[in-house]
């Protein structure tokens, strides 16, 4: 299967693509192509909400979101992987999904697998629970088939991360793909 990741973090070697990471290794020993798309790097700037592409493309802002999009289209699986930020994706995810209104209706009729993996700070029971009901009600909407979810708590730093039980956690689901 072809594996796209797709991770948002500003802090390259932080705790989400730690995570990823794990992942990433367990569905490659498993023999999957994985590709990495670094969100937080490219330049994807904010939907404009111009309409210009009908929700049917082009888009009429000419950035590395053409680049994303045709991975989307191609791929059999993408993973979201993104820091906990006011509890919600991180500002570079949120584009991300924004402007996949460009091409919605070809995205949405592929039921791609997808699969979720956050790091956040905080561990209080309900940290996760809007950006889980963010990344189900997308799930829904887009016909997504989610594929499970690492919602990483107590995750603040990498070393923090480290003796949490996500890593494993992470490396586990990419060898159940």
């Amino acid at each position: 299967m072809n594996i796209l990741v797709i991770e948002s973090s500003p802090h390259k070697h932080g705790s989400s693509n730690m995570l990823a990471e794990n992942f990433i290794r367990a569905a490659e020993e498993s023999g999957h192509k994985i590709t990495v798309f670094d969100a937080a790097r490219a330049d994807i700037r904010p939907c404009k909400g111009c309409d210009f592409c009908g929700m049917n493309g082009p888009c009429s802002q000419k950035d590395d979101m053409a680049e994303l999009s045709e991975l989307l289209l191609k791929t059999d699986m993408a993973v979201f992987v993104t820091p906990l930020y006011y509890f919600g994706f991180s500002a570079q995810m949120k584009a991300v999904v924004d402007r996949f209104y460009s091409f919605t209706g070809r995205l949405s009729s592929r039921g791609l697998k997808t699969a979720l993996i956050v790091a956040a700070w905080d561990s209080n029971d309900w940290t996760m629970k809007d950006v889980k009901a963010h990344y189900e009600t997308l799930c829904k909407y887009m016909h997504f088939k989610d594929q499970g979810q690492i919602l990483g708590v107590g995750c603040g730093t990498v070393s923090m991360t480290a003796r949490t039980e996500f890593p494993q956690k992470a490396y586990e689901l990419g060898k159940a793909l």
